[in-house]
């Protein structure tokens, strides 16, 4: 149990510290709202995600084996949203005191956004498949994977919102944000592209 306690830490820091939709998203929001209106940002995503591991560990992966076409279906809503996110980063207004106009994501937007984020469900079925085994034990084998994710996901996450905010002072510049912005939002597109193969793989198989 402690070698799989180590294993799912280990999963658990390099998932949440590499590039992804919510990296991209929190970075994005560090340099353009700084750490203190971002908290709730940074909040939705590090509960958001646990929560939704557990959800996926106790029943919801079943749902889709049962039924793909609601896979698919979500799938796709959750690109389109995304690729709108990116343009919505892209193309955000910034003042000439290097401020962006407009809000960063509250709680329970951040929280929701788990839910369309590819990224996300691919480490709660991967996580869950991987590091659980059926029995009596399963539900608190789950409830530890989600556990972990929140004590080892939350600096890996600040790290990211602490980056975008450390920039402020650097990227003084509207056109350098700008420019910042606009890398941020295709990054986030760039994670989606596994996404995009794949369903163009269904469509076209």
């Amino acid at each position: 149990m402690f070698g799989d306690s180590l294993a799912i830490i280990a999963f658990a820091i390099t998932t949440c510290v590499t590039p992804g939709p919510n990296n991209a998203m929190i970075m994005a929001s560090g340099l353009n709202y700084g750490i203190r209106r971002s908290l709730p940002h940074y909040a939705g995503i590090i509960f958001g995600f646990p929560l939704m591991v557990l959800a996926v560990g106790l029943g919801i992966a079943q749902l889709f084996e049962a039924y793909p076409v609601f896979h698919i279906i979500l799938k796709i809503a959750g690109a389109a949203y995304l690729s709108y996110l990116a343009y919505k980063i892209a193309t955000a207004t910034v003042s000439e005191a290097n401020e962006s106009k407009g809000k960063p994501f509250s709680f329970i937007q951040a929280a929701a956004f788990q839910w369309v984020n590819p990224k996300a469900w691919v480490l709660a079925v991967g996580a869950t498949v991987t590091y659980t085994t059926l029995g009596d034990g399963y539900v608190l084998q789950v409830i530890a994977i989600g556990i972990i994710f929140l004590i080892f996901g939350a600096p890996c996450i600040m790290l990211w919102l602490w980056g975008g905010a450390s920039l402020k002072s650097i990227l003084q510049n509207p056109g350098t944000v700008r420019i910042f912005n606009i890398g941020m939002a295709l990054l986030l597109v760039g994670s989606l592209i596994p996404v995009f193969i794949e369903l163009y793989a269904q469509f076209t198989g």
